[in-house]
C-alpha cells in the first residue's frame, strides 16, 4: 500500500510521490474510455494547430523586417504592400487561435468527464462511501474533490499543457532564427568590436534565467498554501451545508450563536491562509512584474550597438527585437505561470490522494479480521464474533449461532450503538474485530437502517429506490401506501423535493417500510427501523410483515427484548471490560467511537 496510517494525527497519510508517478497513476487508473481517444485526438489536432501557428508567428516575424524598412526610407508603394501581406498572415492566424481555443475548451470538458467520472465510480463502489468517513483528513470532502478538484485540475491542465506545448514550439522556432538574425552583430569593448556567435539568444537564455530562478525562489511557498486553501475551503463549505442541513434542529436549541462561532472561526481559518497566500503572490509579482516591463526594453538594449554603429538597419533591429521577445515569452512562460502551476500542482496532489486513498480503503476494511462469506446455502452463520470499540469488545452472548431461513430473531443490547454496530458489521460495514461471518447472498437482503436514506428525486423513485427507473406499477406503490397508513402521501408521488426534510422519520420509516413490502427479500436486517412509531402501530406493521413475507428470516435490533408475538427468540449483546457510555450517546460520538476503533486496529496492523 501506497502511504501509512498515523494513529496521532490522520489515519492514512499517502506517501509523497513526484510529478510524473502521479500523472501517469491517474491516467492508467482512468482506463480507456472513448472520450479518452476522443480527447487525444483533440490533443493531436491542437499539436498541428500550434505548429502552423508557429509558422505563422515566423512569417509575421520575417514581415516586421521588410515593413519598417519602407517606413525609414518613406517608400509608400512597399509600405502598402506589406500591409496587404500582414492582413494575410493575420487572418490565418486568427482563424488558428480561435480554434485553438475551441479545442482547448473541449479538453477542459472531456478531461473532467473523464475525471470525475473515474472518481465517482471508484467513490461509489459498495461500502467505500462509507468506509471513507474514517480514513482522517485524507478522505474528507470527497465532494470537493469529485465536483471543484477535478474541473479545477482539467481546466488547468488543459491550458497550461496548450501553453507549454506552444511555447515550447515557438523557443525552437525562433531561437534559430533569433541565433541568424544576431549573427554578426559585435558590442564594442575599448572601441574594438567583439562577435560572440548567437549573441542574442545568449542574452535572451541569461534573462530568461535570472527570471525564472528569482520567480522559483519567491515563489515556492504557493504550492503549500494552496494545498492548505483548498482544504480549509471545503471545511468551511461543509461547516455551512450541514449547517443548511440542520437548521430546524439548531432553531430548535437557539444554537444560532454557536453555529455563527463555529462559521466564523472556519472562515478565519481561510482568511489566515489567504493572507499568506497574499503576502507570497505580492512578492511573487515584484520579479513577474519587473520582469515583463524589462522585456521592453532588454532586447533594444543589447541590440542597440550594432543598430548605432549602422550595421543593423531599423527593420532588421525591429526583427531581432520581435525574435527576441518571441523567446522571452516562450521561456517566460514558467515565470508568467508560476501562480497557476503551484494551484495546478496542489490541485494534481489533491485528486491523486482521493484516488489513492478510494483505491486502499477496501484493504484496510479488509485486513481488519473479521471475516464475512457469502453461501446462499446455509443460512447466516455468526461464529466467534468479537467487535473491537474503544469501550471495550462487543460479543453476542452465543459463541456459535445458526439462524435458519424463516426465523425471527431480535437482538438486543444495554446501549443504542453497540447493537447498531452489530447490524453494521453484519452489512459488512464494520469489520474491527475477529470472528467468522456467513451471510446469504447479498442480491437476497435487505437492510434497514433507524434513519432511512431518501434521493433528491420524485416520492415514486424515493420508494423504489435503489432500483431506477422503478420497476413498481402505480398501484402496488399505492397500495403498499395506504396498508401502511400512509395513504395521504399518494398525491405526492410526482413530487420531487428534500423528502429526508419534508418527512417526519415516522414517514420516513413508512417510505422504509414500503419499500421492503415492495421488494420481498428472503432476508431482511433491521435496525430500530420501526421505532418512531408507537406500540400499537409496531405491533401492527410485524403482523402486516408477518402475513406479507411469511417465509422470509427477519434480524432486527432493539435496546427492548420485548417478543411482541412477532421475535422467534433474543441474542443478546454483552461487552468485555467495558465502560457504559453516557445515556445521551449522540450520531457524532458513535461516528468518533467508529473512526477512533479503526484507527486503532490499522495502527495494530501497520498499515
Amino acid at each position: 500500500m501506497n502511504g501509512f496510517t498515523s494513529p496521532k494525527d490522520n489515519l492514512y497519510i499517502p506517501a509523497d510521490t513526484d510529478l510524473y508517478h502521479e500523472l501517469i497513476d491517474l491516467w492508467r487508473g482512468v482506463g480507456p474510455s472513448k472520450t479518452r481517444r476522443r480527447m487525444v485526438l483533440i490533443i493531436v489536432a491542437i499539436i498541428i494547430i500550434v505548429c502552423l501557428n508557429a509558422f505563422g508567428q515566423l512569417n509575421l516575424n520575417a514581415w516586421q523586417g521588410p515593413f519598417y524598412d519602407a517606413i525609414d526610407r518613406r517608400h509608400y508603394d512597399n509600405f502598402m504592400t506589406e500591409l496587404g501581406v500582414f492582413l494575410k498572415i493575420v487572418a490565418g492566424l486568427l482563424v488558428l487561435v480561435v480554434t485553438q481555443t475551441w479545442f482547448v475548451e473541449l479538453i477542459k470538458l472531456d478531461l473532467r468527464t473523464i475525471l470525475t467520472r473515474h472518481l465517482i465510480d471508484e467513490w461509489l463502489k459498495p461500502r467505500r462511501a462509507y468506509h471513507l468517513q474514517f480514513i482522517g483528513e485524507a478522505g474528507e470532502h470527497p465532494d470537493q474533490r469529485v465536483h471543484e478538484d477535478a474541473r479545477h485540475f482539467a481546466e488547468l491542465t488543459a491550458e497550461l499543457g496548450v501553453g507549454l506545448m506552444q511555447s515550447t514550439l515557438l523557443l525552437l522556432s525562433f531561437v534559430g532564427a533569433l541565433w541568424i538574425l544576431s549573427d554578426g552583430m559585435a558590442i564594442f569593448i575599448d572601441n574594438r568590436p567583439l562577435i560572440i556567435p548567437g549573441y542574442m539568444v545568449w542574452c535572451a537564455l541569461a534573462y530568461a534565467f535570472a527570471g525564472s530562478w528569482l520567480t522559483w525562489r519567491v515563489g515556492r511557498p504557493l504550492i503549500r498554501l494552496n494545498v492548505a486553501r483548498y482544504q480549509r475551503e471545503a471545511t468551511l463549505r461543509f461547516a455551512l451545508v450541514r449547517i443548511d442541513e440542520s437548521a430546524q434542529s439548531i432553531a430548535l436549541y437557539g444554537g444560532e450563536k454557536d453555529e455563527r462561532k463555529t462559521a466564523v472561526d472556519w472562515l478565519s481559518d481561510v482568511v489566515s491562509v489567504g493572507h499568506q497566500l497574499a503576502n507570497s503572490l505580492a512578492r511573487l509579482t515584484w520579479v513577474t512584474s519587473a520582469y515583463g516591463w524589462g522585456t521592453i526594453v532588454v532586447p533594444v538594449i543589447a541590440a542597440a550597438p550594432a543598430y548605432f554603429t549602422g550595421t543593423l538597419s531599423l527593420g532588421g533591429l525591429m526583427m531581432v527585437v520581435g525574435a527576441f521577445n518571441q523567446v522571452q515569452s516562450a521561456l517566460r512562460w514558467y515565470v508568467d505561470n508560476f501562480s497557476r502551476i503551484a494551484d495546478w500542482r496542489a490541485t494534481l496532489r489533491r485528486v491523486f490522494v482521493m484516488r489513492q486513498v478510494l483505491t486502499t480503503v477496501d484493504v484496510m476494511q479488509d485486513s481488519t479480521q473479521i471475516e464475512i462469506k457469502e453461501d446462499p446455502s446455509d443460512g447466516i452463520i455468526i461464529d466467534q464474533l468479537r467487535i473491537n470499540l474503544p469501550i471495550g469488545d462487543v460479543a453476542l452472548d452465543d459463541a456459535h449461532i445458526h439462524i435458519t431461513p424463516g426465523e425471527h430473531v431480535l437482538i438486543t443490547g444495554e446501549a443504542e450503538h453497540w447493537k447498531t454496530t452489530v447490524f453494521l458489521t453484519l452489512a459488512g460495514l464494520w469489520r474491527i474485530g475477529s470472528g467468522t461471518i456467513i451471510m446469504p447472498a447479498r442480491s437476497e437482503t435487505m437492510f434497514m437502517p433507524q434513519h432511512p436514506y431518501l434521493p433528491f428525486s420524485t416520492l415514486r423513485e424515493a420508494i423504489s429506490y435503489p432500483v431506477n427507473p422503478a420497476p413498481n406499477s402505480d398501484t402496488d406503490i399505492r397500495t403498499v401506501l395506504i396498508r401502511l397508513g400512509f395513504g395521504y402521501l399518494v398525491s405526492d408521488l410526482d413530487r420531487t423535493t428534500r423528502w429526508d426534510r419534508d418527512l417526519t422519520l415516522e414517514e420516513q420509516q413508512g417510505i422504509a417500510w414500503a419499500r421492503l413490502l415492495l421488494r420481498r427479500p428472503q432476508w431482511v436486517f433491521m435496525d430500530d427501523a420501526a421505532s418512531a412509531f408507537d406500540e400499537t402501530r409496531r405491533k401492527a406493521l410485524f403482523a402486516l410483515l408477518a402475513h406479507e413475507l411469511p417465509n422470509s428470516t427477519i434480524v432486527g435490533t432493539s435496546r427492548s427484548d420485548t417478543l411482541d408475538g412477532f421475535w422467534s427468540r433474543v441474542l443478546r449483546i454483552s461487552c468485555v471490560n467495558c465502560v457504559l457510555p453516557s445515556p445521551v450517546f449522540s450520531v457524532s460520538q458513535k461516528r468518533k467511537t467508529r473512526k477512533s476503533s479503526l484507527q486503532d486496529a490499522l495502527s495494530r496492523h501497520n498499515l
